[in-house]
């Protein structure tokens, strides 16, 4: 049973969050141009990558089901005439089992100290846990405006909404609290107006045209792998790396031939599936996202290798890109 002084306390989270609206709406419009970085954090699967490809308007980070997704830095730049927010997508922070799991975790906490604002991202569906308040003490040392995000309202009812803004309110001193839906857009042009209020006052960091600073090469293998990913989420979400060995252009026609690694040859059968079934779709299901990256036709050649224990191996994971 909720309790009068629980109802006040969600009425007051829901004044703070509307308030804060009205603030960023307001200073959005008075002529300062700002420019800076932004990342997301929260633990595996808390919406990160799919609230980061909602706000830049296209699909830069590969988003899947399965927590540990994320592997590399991505940047992606959102152009306004008032503002260059480059968004940040990394790994979630977790507790790691092999070396690629501790070098993911510096990554995130490299990111951390360089951003002008940090979102923290809890999502609505989950309760507050153990891995959401570690990652909340841990931004107490940190230089940037932390603001906390709370993702995938649309999965949720308005009262188990006001619960939940309630018990993330009580994690840490955020800047301010924003709930979002970004399969729905719900509050996601707000939250963009809030991260930019944050950011310093400073000449645009990019070009216009320039929507990720990442080599199309890197782009391409996280596509082919997130492609990889939906076939076999179940057998080895995690154990699957893609590296791009070559990529040249024939007139009209980009050919890429690329190698997806695993870390057993029982993998290395999953991946490529019945008479190569599998893997053709793989290799269709890549090919489309990489025509629509690249806006032409594609022609993907694909090979599964086996490198033993890789996420173990400081070589191999060299050779793979971490």
């Amino acid at each position: 049973m909720t309790t009068n002084r629980e109802q006040r306390a969600k009425q007051d989270v829901g004044q703070k969050v509307h308030r804060h609206a009205e603030a960023a709406r307001s200073d959005a419009t008075n002529g300062t141009y700002r420019a800076g970085f932004a990342c997301f954090v929260g633990r595996p699967n808390a919406g990160k990558s799919t609230l980061t490809n909602a706000i830049i308007g296209q699909k830069i980070a590969i988003t899947s089901s399965k927590p540990q997704t994320t592997r590399h830095v991505i940047r992606g730049i959102l152009h306004r005439e008032d503002a260059q927010l480059v968004l940040v997508d990394t790994p979630g922070l977790h507790r790691p089992r092999t070396l690629l799991g501790e070098r993911l975790n510096d990554l995130v906490r490299e990111v951390w100290s360089e951003v002008d604002v940090i979102g923290v991202c809890f999502p609505a569906d989950e309760p507050v846990g153990r891995g959401d308040r570690f990652i909340s003490a841990e931004m107490a040392e940190l230089k940037a405006t932390v603001l906390a995000v709370v993702t995938k309202v649309d999965l949720v009812s308005p009262q188990r909404l006001a619960e939940h803004l309630l018990a993330v309110s009580k994690l840490y001193a955020f800047a301010e609290i924003v709930p979002v839906s970004a399969v729905s857009g719900h509050q996601v042009s707000h939250l963009v107006d809030v991260m930019i209020k944050y950011l310093p006052e400073s000449p645009q960091l990019y070009p216009d045209d320039v929507l990720t600073d990442e080599p199309e090469q890197m782009l391409i293998a996280e596509l082919i792998r997130e492609a990889a990913l939906e076939g076999v989420r179940d057998e080895l979400p995690h154990s699957i790396a893609v590296l791009v060995e070559e990529m040249m252009v024939e007139g009209a026609l980009t050919k890429i031939y690329a190698d997806l690694y695993v870390e057993r040859d029982s993998q290395k059968s999953i991946v490529i599936g019945a008479r190569g079934a599998r893997l053709k779709e793989v290799g269709s299901q890549a090919r489309r996202e990489i025509e629509q990256l690249l806006g032409g036709k594609v022609y993907l050649d694909l090979h599964v290798r086996v490198a033993k224990e890789w996420q173990r191996d400081p070589r191999q994971l060299r050779k793979l890109g971490f």
